[in-house]
């Protein structure tokens, strides 16, 4: 196994639509492997391909719920499924209970209102197919992973003022063009 780079902002790969995985072979298992490493290292609940510079639609997680129930998988080619989220309004977002982060935008957290229910169809690293009925927070892993497969990060989807906030964030970094990554276990980004 080994641990991936990790892809920034402006990186082309995450921001273009992923292709559907259509070889289930040793390749597509060690990457998977190599993923849950790269995700376990940074730390994070969740790593899709494109953010490994890998442009196909996979995605693994790992998140205990509040029940102390462990979720860890991959899903490839998945489907996703979800309720829709109620309207926002800027005083409305909770900063404690919905702020999420991105490894491609390290170090970052904002408020983004996300459903509260969502139904992943997939299949595993071996084509064998599942479902998941997710809730809460598991539910908010599997639309910020599923929305990397179709070429946009959760900045993409912030409201004013966090918007702006982020767009300063990528400038002062001088993030937002080709090229630039991090790798876990050696590097320390800060947003």
């Amino acid at each position: 196994m080994a641990v991936l780079p990790i892809r920034i902002t402006g990186e082309p790969v995450l921001h273009e639509p992923a292709e559907a995985v259509t070889v289930f072979d040793d390749d597509l298992r060690a990457l998977v492997q190599d993923m849950f490493e790269t995700m376990d290292l940074a730390p994070g609940v969740g790593l899709a391909g494109p953010q490994v510079g890998v442009g196909k639609r996979l995605f693994v997680y790992s998140y205990v719920d509040d029940d102390g129930v462990h979720w860890r998988g991959v899903a490839v080619n998945p489907v996703l499924w979800i309720t829709p989220p109620e309207p926002e309004s800027v005083e409305e977002l909770d900063e404690d209970e919905e702020s999420e982060g991105c490894l491609s935008v390290p170090g970052l957290r904002f408020p983004l209102r996300r459903s509260q229910g969502a139904l992943l169809r997939a299949v595993d690293e071996h084509g064998e197919p599942f479902e998941i009925e997710a809730h809460g927070w598991l539910a908010r892993v599997f639309q910020h992973e599923f929305d990397h497969l179709d070429g946009l990060l959760y900045t993409d989807r912030l409201v004013h003022p966090w918007a702006k906030q982020v767009q300063k964030a990528v400038k002062k970094h001088s993030w937002g063009g080709p090229g630039q990554s991090w790798l876990p276990g050696r590097d320390h980004p800060e947003g």
